[in-house]
């Protein structure tokens, strides 16, 4: 019986300290990647290339495994006090969505690859938009994201990062400026509508040129029109009635004066 307890006291002797060796080194062997990750692995300080997802087996010690996101990311680019190119002072601000499409070079070329995007798209945004004057930066905001997103997905290629979008949120005009711009459009409302005044009474007068030379050519419509002013008269209620009379009656009388 001695012998037997001896003998599991010696198996426990072992057994604890090779628990608490595999509790240790298993967490740094072992790894699971979810589907959206990738693990660059270095070998003592040699890369060895990406691995995931799944399970992943590691030295410990000898191997050391940086973890990369696949998603796509989001971050604000910061506002940034521009010029515009006809000397207009404005407060832009953009998001912009990118992704890691090579994990080794997100690593190995780049020391932060987040502060790297972010950064180099507050520099280009004020570059671009510093070439825009306002009314593009305002009207064609679509053309400006693109070649954003063009230049900015360029410089951030060789660092295995892929932006997809970006997108200029708000555009914060001077109160001053906000001002001239509603005179403007106010000045342009008042101009169109004294343009189609304008042409209404273009259009009228020339109805009445061809109404009058219909007239002078058939007398008899003219007759025919005061005729139809008389019923328009005599179907309202008024006390009192202006009856015209065409001065052909008294031609007549004129032309035949008493001689003295």
């Amino acid at each position: 019986m001695e012998e037997f307890i001896r003998r599991i006291f010696n198996l426990t002797a072992w057994i604890i300290p090779l628990i608490i060796i595999l509790s240790i080194v298993l967490p740094q062997a072992i790894r699971v990647l979810r589907e959206y990750e990738r693990g660059v692995i270095f070998r003592l300080g040699k890369l060895l290339g990406a691995k995931g997802p799944g399970l992943i087996f590691l030295i410990p010690v000898v191997d050391r495994m940086v973890k990369m996101d696949l998603r796509v990311v989001t971050i604000d680019v910061t506002k940034q006090e521009i010029m515009t190119r006809d000397n207009v002072p404005v407060t832009v601000d953009a998001v912009v969505y990118f992704r890691v499409i090579d994990p080794i070079a997100s690593v190995v070329k780049v020391e932060n690859f987040w502060k790297a995007t972010s950064l180099i798209s507050q520099t280009t945004l004020r570059s671009v938009l510093g070439q825009a004057e306002l009314d593009e930066l305002l009207a064609h905001r679509e053309k400006i994201n693109q070649t954003l997103q063009e230049i900015i997905d360029r410089q951030t290629d060789p660092w295995g990062v892929k932006v997809t979008a970006v997108e200029v949120k708000d555009v914060s005009l001077p109160e001053g400026m906000k001002r001239a711009m509603a005179k403007q459009a106010e000045a342009e409302r008042e101009r169109r509508a004294k343009i189609v005044n304008a042409e209404g009474e273009y259009q009228a007068a020339e109805k009445m040129v061809q109404a009058a030379a219909m007239i002078s050519h058939e007398p008899i419509a003219l007759q025919l029109r005061f005729l139809q002013t008389m019923r328009e008269i005599a179907n309202e209620n008024n006390t009192t009635t202006f009856l015209p009379i065409p001065i052909d009656l008294f031609s007549h009388f004129v032309n035949n004066k008493p001689k003295a």
